[in-house]
C-alpha cells in the first residue's frame, strides 16, 4: 500500500492481489458458515421478542392517538422531517462548496463513534446523523404510545432499544470505518479472522450465536483460575463440597459455607489470587467451604427446588457441622443462591433447627414486585415460551440465559464484542471475568419453572408465603444474624429490591451495606484496589431513597467491614483444620470436577 498526497490510503497491486486471496477465503468460510445454519439447533422463537399482540397494540395506540389528538403525532413527524431535511441540506451545501468535508458541527458524541472518521468525513458523519435522528425519532414515538399497560409500555421500550441498538451503523461493515481501515490494513485477513471467528461462535453453541467475550485458552481451571488450595470432602447428585486449606495457624471456630449461583459456576468468587474472595477469607482466618454445584443435563428435568435445598444447602450444613465438629455454621448466599438461601433458612426455622449461626446474602432477591429491568422476560409470553422450551429439553439451556443476560447491556456485551470479533478478527482478550461469564449452566426444567412462575412472577415469597417441602415458607421466619451486600448499579438485582426483601425479614438483627458497581464487580471487589467504596446506614426501616439520601459513604471496598461483622459471629480462635476428616477423606483436589463440566444438553 501506498500513501496518497492527501493522506489517503491507495491499495497497491500486490496487496490488491493478496485482498482478492483473502476474500476467496471468505467465500470458502461462508459455505462452512452455511452448514453451521442448516444444522442450528432451534429453540422456542417466543424466546426471541415478543409476540405479535405487543406490537399490534402498539401500533393500535398510536393510531388511536393519532386519531384523538393528531397534532402531538404530526409534531413528531414534522420534528423528524425537519431534521432529516436540515442533515440533508447540509450535507448538500458542503458538497456544493466543491470540497469533500463533513459540516462544522459534527453531531453529539457517542463511544461507539470514537474513531475520527464519523466527524471529519461526510459520508460517515451523515450516517452516523441521521441514525441519531432515526433513533430518537422511535424512541420518542414509543414515549407517545399512552394507551398500553405500564409492564407492555415497560415492554415495548426495551424492545424499541433493541432496535435501535442492533441498527447502529457501527454493526455494519459497510458501514463501519474502524472495520474497513483495518480490511485495508491487513489485506482482507481481519474479514477471513473475523468470520473464522463467527463461525467458531455458532459452531460453539449448536448454531446458536452466543459472542464469545474472553480467549477460552488462557484459562486452565486448577492453573491460574480457581487456584486456591482445598479438596474435595463430599459429593453427591447436587454438588460437591469444597474445604479450603487454611493458611494460618488458627482459625476462627464457626465454620463458614458460600451457596454461589448455579446458573454459573461458583469459581466466580475464586477467579485469580488476586480477586479471589475465597482466599481472602481463608487468609483472614476462617475455614471456608465452598458448594460446587452439578451442570444439569436432561436427565435432571424433574429436579425442582426442594432438591437443591434437602440435597444441596441442608446437606452441606450437615456434612460440615460433622466434618468441624461444630453444632453451628454461618452461611452466604449469592443472587439466586441467596433466594433458596432464604427460603432454607425458613424451613429450618419452622423445623426448629438451629444450625445456622448468622447468614450473608450477595445481590439477593427475595421480593419481586418490582422486576425492573428484567420485566421483559417475565411476561406470559416469554415463560410460555421457556415452559416449552424445558419441556422439550429437560433443561433450561445455559445458551438462552447467557442470550437473555446480555441483551440487557447488548452494547457492551454483543454489538461491542462482534464488532471487535466478527468485523475487526481480533482475539478476544484473555480477562478472567468474562472468561467466567461464558461459562454457563444449565437449569433443570422443574426448578426453572419453579423460579420463574412462584418466585418471579406471581412473588409467592413476599406475598404471603412459598410453598414447598410441605411448608409454606416466608421472608418472616429469617430471623438469624443477618448482612446483605448490595449493588448500586445492578442490572440483575437491583439494590432497592433486595433492600426490600432484607426490610421484610424476620431478624432483630440486620446490617446493610450497598456497594457501587454492579453484580459481579460490585462483589469481586479486593480491598487492594481501592477501586469501589461502600455506603451503610443502620436505620432499615427507611423508604431505599431515604435511606440511601441519609448512608454513610466509605472509601474502598466492603469486604474488610463485612469480615469485621462475621468474625462477631465466628466464636473463638482454635488450631486450623486441615480438609476433611476421618469420615470424610479427600475426593480430589480442588476445584474439583463438577465444576469442569460444560453445558450440553
Amino acid at each position: 500500500m501506498t500513501i496518497s498526497s492527501d493522506g489517503g490510503v491507495v491499495p497497491s497491486g500486490e496487496t490488491l492481489e493478496k485482498m482478492t486471496e483473502n476474500l476467496k477465503k471468505v467465500e470458502e468460510l461462508s459455505e462452512r458458515l452455511q452448514r453451521v445454519l442448516t444444522n442450528r439447533q432451534s429453540h422456542n422463537p417466543a424466546l426471541d421478542a415478543p409476540n405479535q399482540e405487543l406490537f399490534g397494540r402498539a401500533a393500535q395506540a398510536y393510531w388511536a392517538e393519532a386519531v384523538k389528538n393528531p397534532a402531538k403525532i404530526f409534531e413528531h413527524q414534522m420534528s423528524y422531517w425537519s431534521d432529516t431535511m436540515k442533515q440533508f441540506v447540509a450535507a448538500q451545501h458542503e458538497l456544493t462548496k466543491g470540497k469533500f468535508s463533513a459540516p462544522e458541527d459534527p453531531g453529539p458524541s457517542d463511544r461507539r463513534f470514537s474513531n475520527p472518521l464519523w466527524d471529519t468525513h461526510p459520508y460517515f458523519n451523515y450516517v452516523k446523523k441521521q441514525y441519531l435522528i432515526n433513533a430518537e425519532a422511535l424512541q420518542a414515538a414509543v414515549q407517545g404510545v399512552t394507551h398500553l399497560e405500564p409492564k407492555e409500555k415497560n415492554r415495548l421500550e426495551y424492545f424499541a432499544r433493541q432496535i435501535v441498538d442492533m441498527m447502529s451503523p457501527t454493526n455494519f461493515l459497510a458501514t463501519n470505518p474502524d472495520a474497513l481501515e483495518r480490511a485495508l490494513e491487513t489485506e482482507g485477513q481481519s474479514l477471513v479472522k473475523g468470520l473464522e471467528n463467527l463461525i467458531s461462535d455458532l459452531e460453539a453453541n449448536k448454531g446458536e450465536l452466543v459472542v464469545k467475550l474472553a480467549d477460552e485458552g488462557a484459562f486452565e481451571l486448577g492453573r491460574n483460575i480457581a487456584t486456591t488450595p482445598g479438596k474435595v470432602v463430599f459429593r453427591n447428585r447436587m454438588m460437591e463440597l469444597i474445604q479450603y486449606s487454611p493458611s494460618t495457624d488458627e482459625v476462627y471456630k464457626t465454620p463458614l459455607i458460600i451457596f454461589p449461583p448455579w446458573i454459573n459456576k461458583y469459581y466466580i468468587l475464586d477467579l485469580k489470587e488476586q480477586n479471589s474472595l475465597v482466599k481472602w477469607v481463608v487468609d483472614q482466618g476462617h475455614t471456608v467451604f465452598v458448594v460446587s454445584w452439578v451442570n444439569p443435563d436432561p436427565t435432571y428435568r424433574d429436579v425442582g427446588m426442594e432438591d437443591y435445598i434437602e440435597d444441596g444447602y441442608l446437606t452441606a450444613i450437615n456434612e460440615v457441622k460433622a466434618i468441624t465438629k461444630e453444632r453451628q455454621v454461618n452461611v452466604i448466599g449469592y443472587c439466586i443462591a441467596g433466594t433458596t438461601l432464604a427460603l432454607t433458612l425458613s424451613l429450618l426455622k419452622q423445623r426448629k433447627d438451629k444450625s445456622v449461626k448468622s447468614a450473608t446474602f450477595f445481590t439477593a432477591l427475595t421480593d419481586f414486585s418490582d422486576q425492573g429491568e428484567f420485566a421483559p422476560f417475565l411476561t406470559d409470553d416469554f415463560i410460555d415460551g421457556i415452559e416449552e422450551e424445558v419441556e422439550d429439553k429437560g433443561v433450561l439451556p445455559s445458551v438462552i440465559m447467557a442470550r437473555t443476560f446480555s441483551f440487557l447491556r447488548s452494547n457492551d456485551l454483543i454489538y461491542g464484542p462482534a464488532i471487535k470479533s466478527y468485523m475487526m478478527g481480533e482475539t478476544p482478550p484473555a480477562f478472567d471475568l468474562l472468561y467466567w461469564n461464558g461459562d454457563g449452566a444449565n437449569l433443570p426444567a422443574k426448578m426453572a419453572m419453579q423460579y420463574l412462575r412462584g418466585l418471579c412472577q406471581r412473588d409467592e415469597l413476599a406475598q404471603g408465603g412459598f410453598d414447598l417441602l410441605g411448608h409454606k415458607l416466608t421472608l418472616g421466619d429469617v430471623d438469624v444474624p443477618l448482612c446483605a451486600i448490595a449493588c448500586e448499579t445492578d442490572h440483575i438485582a437491583a439494590w432497592k429490591d433486595s433492600y426490600r426483601g432484607i426490610q421484610q425479614m424476620g431478624s432483630k438483627d440486620k446490617t446493610f451495606i450497598m456497594t457501587q458497581s454492579g453484580h459481579i464487580a460490585g462483589i469481586v471487589n479486593p480491598p487492594t484496589r481501592i477501586k469501589y467504596g461502600h455506603y451503610t446506614n443502620p436505620d432499615l426501616s427507611l423508604p431505599h431513597e431515604e435511606w440511601q439520601a441519609q448512608a454513610e459513604f466509605h472509601e474502598g471496598s466492603w469486604w474488610p467491614r463485612w469480615e469485621t461483622w462475621l468474625n462477631a459471629r465466628a466464636g473463638k480462635l482454635i488450631p486450623a483444620r486441615e480438609p476433611g476428616a476421618s469420615t470424610h477423606p479427600a475426593l480430589c483436589d480442588a476445584p474439583g470436577t463438577y465444576v469442569a463440566k460444560k453445558a450440553t444438553l
